[in-house]
């Protein structure tokens, strides 16, 4: 055994999978074996295994800079460029960019500069941020707290209430619905309850409501139509920044560039860009937030003599180039225009599953989706439990297809963007094999309830 304390893992199930190489759409382990990458990664290698151009960029800017910090005033003009590359393609109105090295550390410094922005308006009291429950904003102290999902939480005695996290509900219908509650009533009900939360703690002391536009780790939650209108207006009315964490909807995933627009958001006041800004090639994270903030925080930091805030990486040279020539060759080649594409067909593929007596509900947009299965299709019981869909996914791996259960059985589907028709079927054919497992299993288990 390693010496390895292996991330986001069974603690007494590690090395289960040994990967040596990939190409494409497809990794190999080290017997041989190839698999389909149905999770890109983990919802992050958009342009697939090694592709030449991102190679080169690393050599070329290795043999270039291979590192320079960004404290003190100093830059490097790769980084400069990727900076005005994203204020140019997001929505965040008059945007700056602070770099990081991953969405976690992206949403950390998401809360220190809503801080710093409230302290040098005068408004230290507003520093409370609205998170989901089940929503996923990543694992560092801060950002764990964002995060709605237990096992994040169990264990780590997080500071929830030091750092002003308030919870809201989580928009999904199927899980969250009252019996006989339309769509529309659910979305007036949750809704609802945000706003009397607000109301509750005091709008003026409430910073941010975070949000992704589509979920990932808690089972690729699309909220119904009209939820994200809601929430805006409700947001508008009471001087709360929206807060878009698109650290998996970002760059075509969803069909779009961004979930933002895919989900009818306006105007986010902050986003967070991680994953497929470099096609995981590199790591690099991107916090972005509205010119006004910055702004404000100009004076106050000459006042100390620095922002004292930043990572050594921050702007690591080598990773600002990969992500230039990954949004290169986004615009070049349509991917965006491709992932929609492919896209639709994914989902229609997948909702041919939709009759199958373990699937309860089917999910997603774009190339992001997530298959729940289910004890009972009739009522939607769901399975005790991760058992039933931690073998879902070691089924599909035994038929070469990597997925992912997340929130207890549902399986996630997030491939590279760059996959085509036919390798949409041959992901939906290793799927096949894998329910047809997984329902044998359920059925000696007697875990079906009717």
């Amino acid at each position: 055994m390693s010496t390895i304390i292996y991330p986001t893992t069974n603690l007494k199930a590690t090395e289960t999978l040994t990967l040596e190489r990939g190409d494409g759409a497809y990794v190999y382990d080290n017997q041989g074996k190839q698999y389909f990458e149905a999770l890109a990664g983990l919802w992050c290698t958009s342009l697939g295994y090694n592709n030449r151009e991102l190679i080169e960029t690393v050599n070329e800017q290795m043999g270039k800079l291979s590192f320079s910090h960004m404290f003190g005033g100093k830059t490097h003009q790769v980084g400069m460029d990727l900076a005005d590359k994203l204020t140019s393609m997001v929505p965040v109105e008059n945007a700056k960019v602070f770099f990081g090295n991953s969405g976690s550390d992206a949403n950390d410094s998401h809360i220190k500069m809503l801080r710093y922005y409230f302290n040098a308006i005068g408004k230290p009291e507003k520093f409370k941020i609205i998170a989901r429950d089940r929503a996923y904003h990543g694992v560092t102290v801060a950002s764990a707290s964002l995060t709605g999902l237990v096992p994040n939480h169990t264990h780590f005695d997080l500071p929830f209430e030091a750092l002003g996290i308030l919870r809201t509900d989580a928009p999904h219908y199927y899980r969250g619905a009252l019996a006989g509650e339309s769509e529309a009533e659910f979305v007036d009900r949750i809704t609802h309850n945000l706003e009397q939360l607000i109301l509750k703690e005091g709008a003026d002391t409430i910073a941010a409501f975070i949000a992704e536009p589509i979920t990932g780790a808690s089972g690729v939650i699309v909220p119904p139509a009209g939820y994200y209108e809601k929430v805006q207006a409700i947001l508008n009315k009471y001087d709360i920044l929206f807060w878009a964490d698109e650290v998996i909807t970002g760059f075509g995933r969803t069909g779009n560039d961004f979930g933002c627009t895919t989900m009818n958001i306006e105007k986010p006041d902050m986003m967070t860009l991680a994953k497929q800004l470099s096609s995981a090639y590199m790591p690099i994270s991107a916090a972005v937030i509205k010119g006004d903030m910055y702004e404000a925080m100009i004076e106050p930091s000459a006042q100390v003599g620095v922002f004292g805030h930043g990572y050594t990486y921050s702007g690591h040279p080598v990773s600002c180039a990969v992500a230039l020539k990954t949004l290169e060759i986004y615009e070049r080649d349509n991917i965006f225009t491709h992932a929609a594409e492919i896209g639709d067909y994914m989902q229609k593929r997948l909702r041919e599953f939709q009759d199958h007596p373990l699937v309860g509900e089917i999910r997603g947009k774009g190339m992001i989706a997530a298959v729940e299965l289910v004890a009972n299709k009739q009522s939607g019981e769901a399975f005790n439990g991760g058992a039933v869909g931690g073998f879902a996914m070691q089924a599909c791996q035994n038929h070469g297809m990597i997925t992912r259960a997340v929130a207890g059985s549902s399986l996630a589907f997030c491939p590279p963007l760059i996959i085509d028709r036919a390798q949409v079927d041959e992901m939906i054919e290793k799927f096949s094999l894998g329910l047809n497992d997984t329902l044998d299993f359920v059925t000696r288990e007697n875990l079906l309830k009717n």
